[in-house]
């Protein structure tokens, strides 16, 4: 069973390099370090690969059985580049497991809050998740977080309309962010 297991991650290893690339470069785009609030730092790139990642699998928890393991692998990607960011931002392998566990209960808690927010169009549940998560310290003086809270929505609704065989192949694309798009 366990090489089962082994061997589909080993089989969806382009498929899950090649979505995890089109997340990471849409979650690069300026547009939201330049005119939507998110902090252009080593977190602010997490929250936006985080945003990226919960709205893919927002998207893929409907899809069939090999679309979810899919997504699994992809979050298990996730988790090794950011082990592997932690490491080379110079944390020693005494403190990465704690660093591990408080960034995985903070991506947990974001699936939690934003997919809630997105289930229930809640829009302003949306921005005030947006505005405690990208700007923890800085309570009523947060940047505006309804402009990234908009575009979440927008994309949330676009990505309803991927098929199954889009999630299946990796090739599930992100709009560039741009303030067009909203």
């Amino acid at each position: 069973m366990i090489w089962n297991l082994f061997k589909r991650k080993k089989a969806n290893r382009a498929v899950v390099e090649r979505q995890y690339a089109s997340i990471t470069e849409a979650a690069r785009s300026p547009v939201f370090y330049e005119t939507m609030g998110v902090p252009d730092t080593v977190m602010g790139r997490f929250e936006m690969i985080s945003i990226h990642l919960i709205l893919y699998l927002r998207r893929t928890g409907s899809a069939g059985e090999a679309t979810r393991g899919l997504a699994q692998d992809l979050l298990d990607a996730f988790f090794e580049d950011v082990d592997h960011s932690i490491r080379e931002l110079g944390i020693g392998d005494m403190g990465v497991p704690k660093r591990m566990k408080k960034l995985a209960k903070m991506f947990y808690g974001r699936v939690n809050s934003y997919t809630q927010a997105l289930d229930t169009r809640d829009g302003q549940g949306l921005v005030d998740a947006l505005k405690r998560n990208l700007h923890p310290e800085a309570g009523d003086k947060a940047p505006p977080m309804q402009e990234l809270a908009d575009w979440m929505i927008a994309t949330a609704q676009r990505l309803e309309d991927a098929s199954e065989e889009t999630l299946a192949a990796g090739q599930l694309k992100f709009e560039t962010a741009t303030r067009e798009v909203l």
